[in-house]
C-alpha cells in the first residue's frame, strides 16, 4: 500500500479532528482546548510529549527504531478573530473566532501523520520532532517555542536538522503542492503615523494647521517612494489601510492618525523601506510646518526556504503524490509566517497545499469569513507531513 493510500485511510480520523478544532477556535497564544485534543490524538501512539510555558504548544517527539538525526514538522493551531459565515454544519461556535486561515487542518494534518509515522517507526533512522504551535496570526508562537528550547538538542538527541511545514491554501487546486527555494513568503511590519497640526474652523484654514491634506500627501508620497527607492527585483508594498481624522464637517481637527502596513521579500530592501518611511513620514509634514509620528511594530522576517530542502520536497512530492500533483512555483507570496523563525535556525522548506474544491468558481481564500477547504485534500497533507520524515530518515544521512 502506498503512503497516499495510508493517508487515505485515515482521512476520517483527521477530518473528524478538524471539524472538532473548527467548532471550538481559539485565539492567540492560550489554547487550551486545542492543545487537549491534540495531546488526545496523540495518546497511545509512542510519542513522548511536552507543552510549553509562554504558550499552549505541544512538543511531540517519536524516537525511530535506529539513530540518525532529527527532522520537525510544523502545524500551527490558533484562528483569527473574525465572525464565520460559510453556513457549514461544524461552523464555530465561538462568537467572533474563525478557522479562516486552515490551521484547524495543519493541525489535524500533522496530529494524523503521526499516526502513520508510528506505524512505520521501524523504518525510521532517527527522531521525529512535531511541532503544534499557537500564536502564528501575529503573536510570535514560534518564536516563544524556539526560545523554550524547540531546536535545541535533547540530551543526546540531536536537535532538528531539517523542519518542514504545509501551508494549505484556499484559492488553488485541491492535492496540489509546490514550493520553491529562496524566500517563499514577505516579512510583515505595522506602521502608526500621527500627524499632528493645530486644529481650527474649517472656513478659516489659514488660522488652523490642517493636518489632514498632510497626511493625504504622506500617503500618496508612500506610494511614490515604493515606485522609485525600491527595486522592481526585490519588491516592496506599503498599504495604508486605516485613516482616522476629525469629528465633523466644520472643524479641521488636531491630528490625523493612519495605520498600515510594509512586506518586504528581503532584510536588505525591509530595512530600506522602513527607513526611507519615516524620512518621507517626517519630511512631507514639515515641508507644511507640521510634526508627524511614525512606530513601527516590526513583525515577522521574510520566510526562507532552504534551495536543498525545497528540491527535497518537491522530489517527495513527485514520489508521494506524482508528477502531475506537483509545481515549482515562480513567485513568493506577500503573506507572512512566523516559520521564517524556525528557518532562520534549521535548514528547511515550507510547501503550499491547495485545498479548493473542484468545480468551484472563485472558492473564498484564506482570511475570508466564508473560506472553506475540500477536506479530501488533507490526504495529500498527511502523507506528506510523513514521506518527508519518512524520507529525511531513510537511514542515508
Amino acid at each position: 500500500m502506498s503512503l497516499l493510500e495510508e493517508a487515505h485511510g485515515l482521512l476520517a480520523h483527521a477530518v473528524d479532528l478538524r471539524r472538532r478544532i473548527h467548532r471550538h477556535p481559539e485565539l492567540g497564544l492560550n489554547l487550551p482546548v486545542t492543545q487537549a485534543a491534540v495531546l488526545e490524538a496523540l495518546d497511545g501512539l509512542g510519542y513522548r510529549t511536552r507543552t510549553g510555558d509562554g504558550c499552549t504548544s505541544v512538543v511531540a517527539t517519536l524516537d525511530g527504531a535506529h539513530p540518525g538525526p532529527t527532522v520537525l514538522l510544523r502545524g500551527d493551531m490558533d484562528a483569527l478573530p473574525m465572525h464565520e459565515e460559510t453556513g457549514l454544519p461544524f461552523a464555530s461556535e465561538v462568537d467572533g473566532a474563525m478557522h479562516a486561515c486552515g490551521h484547524d487542518s495543519h493541525t489535524a494534518m500533522l496530529a494524523t501523520a503521526a499516526r502513520l509515522l508510528a506505524a512505520h517507526r521501524e523504518e525510521l533512522h532517527g527522531r521525529v520532532l512535531l511541532m503544534f504551535q499557537p500564536g502564528e496570526e501575529g503573536f510570535f508562537g514560534a518564536r516563544i517555542m524556539i526560545e523554550e528550547g524547540l531546536v535545541e538538542a535533547d540530551g543526546d538527541r540531536p536537535g532538528p536538522s531539517a523542519a518542514f511545514a504545509i501551508h494549505q491554501t484556499a484559492h488553488e487546486p485541491a492535492g496540489q503542492i509546490g514550493t520553491k527555494g529562496g524566500t517563499l513568503a514577505a516579512s510583515a511590519d505595522a506602521l502608526e503615523i500621527d500627524v499632528h497640526g493645530r486644529g481650527g474652523h474649517a472656513s478659516a484654514p489659514h488660522l488652523a494647521l490642517d493636518p489632514v491634506p498632510v497626511a493625504f500627501e504622506i500617503g500618496l508620497a508612500l506610494q511614490a517612494m515604493v515606485t522609485r527607492r525600491v527595486s522592481a527585483f526585490d519588491p516592496a508594498v506599503v498599504t495604508i489601510a486605516h485613516v482616522d481624522a476629525g469629528t465633523t464637517d466644520n472643524v479641521i481637527p488636531e491630528r490625523a492618525f493612519m495605520e498600515g502596513t510594509v512586506r518586504t521579500l528581503s532584510d536588505a530592501t525591509r530595512a530600506s523601506v522602513l527607513s526611507n518611511v519615516r524620512r518621507v513620514v517626517e519630511h512631507v509634514a514639515a515641508a507644511h510646518g507640521l510634526e508627524a509620528t511614525l512606530h513601527v511594530d516590526e513583525g515577522y522576517p521574510p520566510t526562507v526556504n532552504d534551495p536543498g530542502m525545497a528540491a527535497f520536497v518537491l522530489d517527495v512530492g513527485r514520489e508521494v503524490l506524482g508528477e502531475e500533483r506537483v509545481s515549482q512555483m515562480r513567485d513568493p507570496v506577500m503573506g507572512a509566517e512566523d516559520f521564517s523563525y524556525v528557518l532562520q535556525r534549521v535548514a528547511g522548506a515550507m510547501l503550499r497545499l491547495g485545498t479548493a474544491a473542484p468545480g468551484v468558481e472563485n472558492p473564498a481564500p484564506n482570511h475570508s469569513n466564508r473560506m472553506n477547504l475540500h477536506e479530501p485534500a488533507m490526504a495529500e497533507g498527511i502523507a506528506m507531513y510523513a514521506g518527508l520524515a519518512l524520507r529525511y530518515l531513510d537511514g542515508s544521512r
